[in-house]
């Protein structure tokens, strides 16, 4: 997830990403912060954020399990997951996609239209 994550960054200047950009393994611990639930099938996940919290940004991967129902898991996480998580700020937008096995949540203000035409050329 590592590889893929750095592809949906790929053609996003350095400068105009969010500051302090770190990737976070997504566990059964924190998957519900992420994801707004804790019910769905996954193998694995990475949630990229910036570490200034006060930055709208997070694009979580997931590869979900083998038979796993992605347009179930894509529905329970659009309507649970929390654009305004981080309190004083909010994503404006929230976006859930599906390729293969992986998930994609992309909830930003500006960026999130690339992320997502990065993530549908993957």
């Amino acid at each position: 997830l590592e590889d893929i994550m750095t592809k949906v960054y790929a053609d996003i200047p350095e400068n105009e990403r969010p500051m302090m950009l770190m990737n976070t393994e997504v566990t059964d611990e924190n998957v519900e912060y992420y994801l707004g639930t804790t019910d769905i099938e996954y193998e694995e996940a990475l949630a990229s954020e910036s570490m200034v919290g006060a930055i709208a940004h997070s694009v979580v991967l997931v590869r979900m399990k083998d038979r796993a129902d992605i347009e179930s898991a894509k529905t329970k996480i659009k309507e649970t997951v929390n654009p305004r998580k981080w309190i004083w700020v909010e994503a404006e937008n929230v976006i859930v996609k599906a390729k293969g096995d992986l998930v994609v949540l992309i909830m930003s203000n500006d960026l999130a239209s690339r992320i997502e035409e990065n993530f549908n050329n993957l």
